[in-house]
């Protein structure tokens, strides 16, 4: 990879084999994308369950994000958030400036979303919900929006957003007459949720950790 000029170090191509880094200090790169070098950074997905509230600890005793990460010392952070009642992914990491990059709306990490809603879909609301819905605290614009599957009275449908408000997407189809039944994430950026049980954890892959980082411009 360093002969075919695919790795830089903090913005310079290595051409020397056997160069050495800090990798605390120094940023590397390979085919554009950046390495986790710190081997106390952690990077966790979580499929959060319905009944789980998305903080770390809560005052009032209920299920948190903690009880499924209790066996580790890191100091964790969640990285979003989604309300007790959505289920879907989370991201945990102790990476600080990788949790504020991909929580702050001025990067535009999008999220997946499936839906299920009361049916019949009507045929413009993808284009309703993509030019946009007034809100009591402003327009909020999906990105994209398909149907999945429509069976009698229910349909599931998937919309994209890229920013955060508390119940955005509860919020927007209830606008818009489709009131939320179910509702979880299923990716956050390059992360998908896939197989991944409700309440189980699994660690983030070294090419999702280098897309989250491209994503955020680091």
């Amino acid at each position: 990879m360093i002969g075919e000029g695919r790795v830089t170090v903090d913005g310079q191509v290595v051409r020397r084999f056997g160069a050495r880094v800090d990798p605390a200090k120094q940023v590397i790169h390979v085919d554009g994308k950046r390495l986790p070098t710190m081997p106390d950074l952690v990077y966790l997905a979580i499929n959060k369950p319905i009944g789980v509230v998305s903080t770390m600890s809560d005052p009032d005793g209920r299920p948190s994000l903690a009880d499924f990460v209790a066996d580790r010392t890191e100091r964790l952070f969640h990285v979003g958030r989604l309300d007790t009642e959505t289920e879907g992914l989370i991201l945990l990491t102790n990476d600080g400036e990788l949790a504020n990059r991909l929580t702050h709306p001025s990067y535009g990490v999008q999220k997946k979303y499936w839906a299920k809603v009361p049916g019949r879909i009507e045929r413009d609301l993808g284009r309703r919900l993509k030019k946009g819905v007034e809100l009591e605290d402003g327009l909020a614009k999906a990105d994209s929006f398909a149907l999945v599957q429509e069976h009698g009275q229910q349909a599931l449908i998937e919309i994209v957003l890229h920013e955060g408000r508390k119940h955005i997407v509860r919020r927007m189809l209830e606008e818009v007459g489709h009131p939320v039944i179910d509702l979880a994430r299923i990716e956050f950026g390059p992360v998908k949720l896939g197989r991944l049980k409700p309440g189980t954890v699994r660690a983030l892959t070294l090419t999702e950790v280098g897309e989250l980082y491209a994503a955020v411009g680091l």
